[in-house]
């Protein structure tokens, strides 16, 4: 027996009996020679986190556009955040770690520049729309090792296309992960917006500060050890009712203050339309594309809007703001 088959052995004997066993996985869709040494779920994390779109979330904004400051979050540590605290769940739960960190390593691959402002942008201009999970399933299946995909497991494709709030994984590392995300973003933003002057403690409702906790951290720690209790050798995730409430509220309260905040937004009107303009370009000018992105048309058959769409949802903001200057802004003459 080899190391992969004592941990598969071993998962058996340790995880609770509605865990995503390694050993039972679906499988991937191309058969491969198995690991000796790594479950097939330790095998989707390291992919995902040797991934080149995994890199590039260390540039791409998560709330604040083009912040003035080292401390605000990206798409990078958000993820990272959503990691510690699904993995935090599932080992109280004795369910899958490895899972787990996979989908949550992997959740937010397809995100845009810019956040939830490019891919409004890029939903609006391309004809069959856009949406960051399913562009996350379509890093992982064709984008990432030029044009073969990562082949990760049902499992975890399955739990990153369905971390969404209106999605539903079909394992219980899938739905840690959804909650996992949604507690995530809530609590850094608000730290963020706090960060930023925007919001300050007392612009919490007084009954939800209350009832979850004085601080963010506190609220962090009632929202996990909720999950924890109320989905302890149950065969689903879930909250308590009123927790759950709370804290759909408390992420309504964060839209009302902080994401349609001017000062939060006030970028945004002008990342949609830099995006916008660089769709256009890119339909007339394919050829400007890198080479691996106009092979998706020239020898994939992939259609054009589609491979515009891939190449500019993968730009990091820094990138993208690099080719518009490129393009469109008229370049000094230089007398030698």
């Amino acid at each position: 027996m080899n190391i992969r088959e004592s941990m598969e052995e071993r998962e058996l004997e340790l995880l609770c009996p509605y865990a995503a066993y390694s050993g039972k996985s679906r499988g991937r869709d191309r058969e491969e020679e198995e690991c000796d040494v790594r479950t097939v779920y330790q095998r989707d994390r390291d992919r995902i986190l040797h991934s080149k779109a995994f890199r590039r979330m260390k540039d791409k904004t998560q709330v604040f556009l083009a912040p003035e400051g080292d401390h605000y979050r990206n798409r990078l540590t958000h993820t990272l955040e959503v990691s510690q605290i699904a993995r935090t769940i599932a080992k109280a739960l004795r369910l899958n770690e490895d899972l787990v960190e996979a989908i949550a390593l992997g959740h937010d691959l397809g995100h845009t520049p810019f956040g939830h402002s490019g891919e409004t942008a890029l939903n609006q201009v391309h004809p069959g729309g856009f949406a960051h999970y399913q562009q996350s399933i379509r890093v992982v299946e064709v984008l990432e090792k030029n044009g073969e995909g990562l082949n990760l497991t049902w499992e975890t494709k399955d739990g990153i296309l369905n971390h969404r709030t209106s999605g539903s994984p079909s394992t219980l590392e899938g739905q840690v992960v959804r909650f996992s995300d949604k507690i995530a973003y809530v609590h850094h933003d608000m730290d963020d917006a706090q960060r930023a002057g925007i919001i300050t403690e007392t612009d919490i409702s007084s009954g939800l500060r209350e009832f979850l906790g004085q601080t963010t951290r506190e609220r962090l720690n009632t929202f996990v050890h909720d999950v924890i209790e109320n989905s302890m050798d149950k065969p689903s995730i879930q909250m308590s009712p009123a927790v759950e409430q709370a804290l759909m509220d408390l992420r309504q309260e964060m839209f009302q203050k902080v994401y349609l905040n001017p000062i939060a937004k006030k970028e945004e009107s002008k990342a949609i339309k830099m995006l916008t303009e660089l769709y256009q370009y890119y339909i007339d000018h394919p050829e400007a594309m890198s080479r691996e992105y106009l092979a998706l048309i020239e020898k994939r058959g992939v259609p054009k809007s589609r491979a515009v769409c891939d190449w500019l949802s993968g730009m990091t903001d820094q990138y993208s703001m690099k080719k518009f200057k490129e393009i469109f802004i008229p370049r000094a003459w230089e007398v030698y």
